[in-house]
């Protein structure tokens, strides 16, 4: 029996257990395939290992999107998570190649998969806080976000949270050096029935040179003496 004579619903069992490039070539060898690579059925979990494949034509985005992960393991994640302020010209350029591939991606998946259920962020340095109060606007069926080492994530996106995140059910923000213990304990307050987890986030040192720390808090040393 050729590959074609299969029924679609065992057609979609098949491509299933394929990668999203034996997916998308497998799709340019007949029309019917095609059909079947265009089945939003299929696309109801999208994982990444780099911001590089989310520029690939080899996956759809659409409402039966419920699951998706952007994980970058890589050594050039160290680079995206530097502090700003410590990164050399080199450093800055590579950064700036891809600075908005992940936000755009996001943004698109925020209008296009507004039945998103779980969204997994792992090495994203430049993901912002208004890319994430978007999406949790747009995605009120939001039950899991999770999200380590996203270091421009600030007390803001813990803030939508509490105003958007009515289906979260779990919410991670591990190594992300930016958010406070302020910001969690608000969402504990919140949100009680979030299961919060913040491993080495709030006690990390955040974005802002030494210097400046030490100029705001002799201020209020000098207050306190007088």
């Amino acid at each position: 029996m050729h590959i074609t004579q299969l029924n679609r619903e065992c057609l979609l069992h098949l491509f299933s257990f394929l990668d999203k490039n034996s997916r998308k070539s497998l799709a340019k060898t007949c029309h019917k395939l095609l059909e079947v690579f265009q089945d939003p059925l299929l696309w109801s979990l999208l994982n990444f290992n780099s911001p590089v494949e989310l520029q690939r034509s080899n996956f759809l985005l659409g409402p039966a999107l419920k699951y998706l992960s952007i994980c970058w393991y890589s050594e050039r994640v160290k680079v995206c998570n530097i502090e700003d302020w410590m990164k050399n010209s080199f450093q800055k350029d590579f950064c700036n190649r891809h600075e908005n591939t992940v936000t755009d991606f996001l943004l698109e998946v925020g209008d296009r998969c507004p039945n998103l259920l779980s969204l997994t962020l792992s090495g994203c340095g430049h993901v912002t806080d208004d890319c994430l109060l978007l999406l949790l606007k747009n995605c009120p069926s939001l039950k899991t976000l999770k999200l380590e080492n996203c270091v421009r994530i600030t007390d803001r996106t813990l803030e939508a949270v509490t105003l958007y995140g009515r289906s979260l059910q779990t919410l991670h923000v591990d190594f992300c050096r930016n958010i406070t213990q302020t910001g969690l304990e608000r969402v504990k307050e919140k949100c009680p029935s979030i299961m919060l987890r913040a491993e080495r986030s709030a006690n990390m040192i955040p974005d802002s040179k030494p210097e400046k720390k030490l100029m705001l808090e002799k201020p209020s040393r000098k207050r306190v003496q007088l």
